[in-house]
């Protein structure tokens, strides 16, 4: 079984679904199965060893420069390919897709617009090296943003097409009108071309159904996992130290790291000995509302511990195993959570937010507590229960550690999925059994097209 992922680049930046994508891809190479991650817009950067090819496909400079000048569209393709060599997206990250949604409105409806926009040419590239050199049995898109791809791939290939959706429409609702309502619609209209879709939550199958007009039925539940090897933190007794509440992800508003200093402010005037660690990429953009939350910390006596973004795994987990909780509490409605399953892994509860995928994410193995959505007196007062009761704490961390193990490993992931991509395959090539003869390939793809390079 040959799985082609098309993932997309973070703009050098640790992106959850790219590191995600990353671990799937060697869990299902683990599993006997041939995987190819493709990264598209920029290189994809992980804390753990990247299998993705040394090759960018709808390279964000390309993109750029197709969308905003039509001249650049008929340079050679030797300078447009020289644009897309990793060495120069990673230098360039932050420029060559930009991954601030507001900027991308224009750009992202472009994208949609597929071969009949200004990036004929980049799309073709792309359909080109899935069905003519890697030839898989099923691709897996992990995004619904890529959709623009599927007109010029359908006519092409014709083995399972599926969709990992991790967010998309929160990319979406960021996006500034008129560019907004028409990237949804045209989604919306792309999305049937998918033979199904992958989601990690019962709330998100729910709730994309809706937002993009399709029938339950077409989404497939995926377990969120992650790789458990190098996660070596244990539940422990916290002693007589100040209690410590940790916070790693992405410093910004969406992800709620105000509120938690809310809560930790509070505490403090509540007279709890407690101490506050943050973590997690900031971007520029960012930058002065981090500088805000560490003005209030400092103002209350107490200055938040700042560690930065770690690029290695070590030392991600070195910093888990200075906490006793972490919380992430999102604004808006989480369809994953991996900051959840890494604390489990390291022996932490957490408290999280009763929306998104956090409630059913708890339920599976109770390592932790719920408190309402952006009600810092609620997170606030659950996180008091921890630091007052250690036996409480020590029981959620127990059972977070185990039922990560239990319910959240990677390789119960690769199966899942393995066996949805090798039922699709099945089927498609027992209906296709009787065309072979005229051109369609064992992989999948039609006989080579020309191509418009």
């Amino acid at each position: 079984m040959h799985v082609a992922i098309v993932t997309s680049g973070g703009a050098g930046m640790f992106c959850g679904s790219c590191m995600l994508d990353n671990a799937w891809a060697r869990a299902m190479r683990a599993k006997g199965a041939r995987v190819s991650l493709v990264p598209t817009y920029t290189p994809i950067r992980v804390d753990e060893e990247d299998v993705s090819i040394d090759r960018v496909f709808l390279g964000g400079l390309n993109l750029y420069l197709d969308h905003r000048f039509r001249w650049w569209r008929r340079l050679p393709a030797w300078l447009r390919r020289l644009l897309d060599a990793p060495w120069l997206l990673r230098g360039m990250g932050s420029f060559a897709a930009g991954n601030e949604a507001d900027q991308l409105g224009a750009l992202t409806v472009e994208m949609l617009r597929g071969p009949q926009g200004a990036l004929e040419t980049d799309i073709d590239r792309l359909v080109h090296y899935l069905c003519d050199l890697l030839r898989p049995d099923a691709i897996c898109f992990s995004n619904a943003l890529l959709a623009g791809v599927l007109p010029a791939l359908r006519g092409r290939f014709s083995g399972p097409i599926f969709c990992l959706l991790q967010g998309d429409d929160l990319f979406v609702q960021e996006l500034p009108e008129p560019y907004r309502t028409e990237a949804r619609s045209r989604m919306k209209r792309l999305v049937s071309n998918f033979d199904g879709f992958l989601i990690h939550s019962r709330y998100y199958r729910d709730f994309m159904a809706e937002w993009l007009d399709q029938p339950p039925e077409r989404f497939h539940r995926l377990p969120l996992g992650i790789d458990l090897s190098g996660h070596e933190g244990r539940p422990r007794r916290r002693g007589s130290r100040p209690f410590r509440i940790g916070y790693f992800a992405r410093v910004c508003r969406a992800k709620g790291v105000h509120l938690l200093v809310d809560a930790y402010l509070r505490l403090l005037r509540e007279g709890l000995a407690v101490e506050l660690h943050v973590g997690g990429y900031v971007r520029k953009s960012d930058r002065r509302f981090l500088r805000e939350l560490r003005r209030r910390t400092r103002k209350a006596g107490r200055e938040l511990r700042w560690i930065g973004s770690p690029d290695r795994r070590a030392d991600k987990v070195a910093f888990y195993t200075t906490l006793d909780v972490l919380s992430v509490p999102t604004e808006y409605r989480e369809p994953k959570g991996l900051p959840v399953l890494e604390a489990w892994a390291n022996g932490l509860p957490v408290v999280q937010p009763a929306h998104g995928a956090f409630p059913e994410l708890i339920e599976s193995t109770g390592g932790g507590l719920l408190f309402a959505p952006a009600d810092t007196t609620d997170l606030a007062r659950q996180l008091r229960r921890l630091a007052e009761d250690e036996e409480l704490r020590l029981q959620l961390a127990h059972k977070g550690y185990h039922g990560v193990r239990r319910h959240h490993d990677l390789a119960r992931v690769a199966r899942t999925s393995l066996s949805l991509f090798r039922k699709a395959a099945g089927a498609i090539d027992a209906s296709l059994s009787g065309s072979r003869a005229d051109g369609v390939s064992p992989a999948g793809c039609d006989a080579e097209k020309p191509r418009k390079d």
